[in-house]
Formats: structure tokens, sequence, C-alpha cells
């Protein structure tokens, strides 16, 4: 198991292209850690306002009936790709962890695969 700064860090290492990450509780919307950003970039402001993407997501699955769980949230923008990724290991319940890659310098495939091993691995 990995703690939330280990975490973070393998994010930001093993993933080309991260600009940042952050682990976020979606009850509060308060980060519990954050590694990168930058001025660009305000990882708090960031993982307060994915909270509200999070829910929603849950909100419209819930109205629907479906019975499923969200492997992940993707959200491209011109230059950059936001991925969110739901913690539902041991302790993760209201979790998620938030990575923001650079979209010309990383691999979609690899992120999901490298977000998916540290979700499994994180403890809180």
């Amino acid at each position: 198991m990995a703690s939330v700064d280990v975490s973070l860090k393998e994010l930001m290492t093993g993933v080309e292209g991260a600009l940042g990450a952050a682990v976020v509780d979606h009850s509060s919307g308060m980060a519990l850690g954050t590694l990168g950003g930058g001025k660009d970039l305000d990882l708090t402001v960031a993982a307060a306002g994915n909270t509200d993407v999070v829910r929603a997501k849950l909100r419209a699955m819930e109205q629907l009936g479906l019975q499923s769980r969200i492997e992940d949230i993707l959200i491209t923008l011109e230059s950059q790709l936001h991925l969110i990724r739901p913690v539902t290991g041991r302790g993760g319940n209201g979790l998620f962890l938030y990575l923001v890659l650079d979209r010309a310098r990383s691999n979609l495939a690899m992120a999901r695969h490298q977000l998916k091993r540290v979700e499994t691995q994180i403890e809180v």
C-alpha cells in the first residue's frame, strides 16, 4: 500500500506529460494532497470543481438506474487531458484521483494504466 504522497509522486514521475495530480474527497471537494500544477493550473480549485463533475455523473447514473461503477472520467481540452478516477480500494470510498496531462506529450492509454495501478495501491 502507498501513501497519498507516494501515490502522487508515482503519477507525476510515471506518466509522461503529467502536469499535476491530486487526491480529492468528493464529499467535501477538498484535496487531500496535490503535486505539480502551477500558476495556470491551481489543483486546489480544480479539485473542488471536478468534485461537481463526479457528483453530477453519480447522480445521472442513479437516475438512470445504472448499477455499474465509474472507472474513469476523461475531459479533453485543446492542450490538456484531465482524468478522474474514483478510488475503489479499501478506505478509498468517496475519494478520487485527478491527473492533468499535456495532450501533446502524453499517451492516454499508458496514463489510464498507471492511474489504475496507483488507484489499487493507495492507502489513505
